[in-house]
């Protein structure tokens, strides 16, 4: 039940025992508390009134919405397009590509930190720390899309970078090339929460790279079109 049906129900019991008690007790106030009842009354169904129609608006507005086509080097694809709350348009995902500096199975403590990673059916709690001062932050994202994996299936992102980040990206990943594992990984973070740590074999010198999840199969359909759309500056 919402609130203005709750508010109706509320003044027209009121209504009726007012009215009620005018009956029973004649006197002096019965004409202005059958006035004040009447009142409440009248103004409680014209505020359901104004929140049905209210709520036909916004439902119009949605639908006529809901689809859009963006177009990509293949033909057309269609998303959903939620709505952001308040005015103008959604705030883009902030990204980060950090150097790993250590990877144990364990939770991180409260205190250090890193970035945990639950314990799955095949693979123990993780600890991961990366340098917040190293690597890239505020990564610029030309395009993102989800797409599924051609040797497992897996779901995963494909994040092409502006060609200024490009440039950063392969200077980056250059520098982790003769590392020993773990520090020949980078962590990708989006909005705060890490998102894979690819180990890194050659300098990525073509702008793209692969968000997987921590563990490849990670991520449902649902969780990677969400993140695409999120870091995709043209949805």
């Amino acid at each position: 039940m919402n609130d203005s049906t709750e508010n109706l129900l509320h003044e027209t019991l009121l209504h009726d025992t007012l009215h009620t008690h005018v009956r029973e007790h004649d006197g002096d106030a019965g004409p202005h508390l059958v006035g004040l009842a009447d009142g409440a009354l009248r103004v409680a169904r014209r505020r359901q009134r104004l929140a049905r129609a209210g709520a036909g608006v916004a439902l119009a507005a949605a639908v006529a919405t809901a689809w859009v086509a963006v177009a990509d080097d293949g033909p057309p694809r269609a998303h959903v397009v939620q709505p952001a709350e308040g005015s103008g348009t959604p705030k883009a995902a902030t990204v980060s590509l950090l150097p790993v500096t250590s990877s144990t199975e364990q939770a991180c403590t409260q205190a250090d930190g890193g970035y945990t990673v639950g314990a799955t059916a095949n693979h123990p709690a993780m600890c991961i720390h990366a340098n917040p001062a190293g690597g890239m932050s505020d990564v610029r994202v030309s395009s993102a899309k989800a797409q599924k994996g051609d040797i497992d299936g897996s779901w995963q992102v494909e994040v092409t970078l502006t060609p200024t980040d490009r440039t950063r990206f392969a200077a980056f990943t250059g520098s982790l090339v003769s590392a020993p594992p773990p520090r020949n990984e980078f962590a990708i973070v989006v909005d705060g929460k890490l998102r894979g740590t690819p180990a890194v074999a050659a300098s990525l010198t073509g702008g793209r790279f692969l968000i997987v999840g921590v563990y490849s199969g990670d991520l449902t359909s649902a969780q990677a079109h969400d993140l695409a759309q999120r870091l995709d500056p043209t949805r």
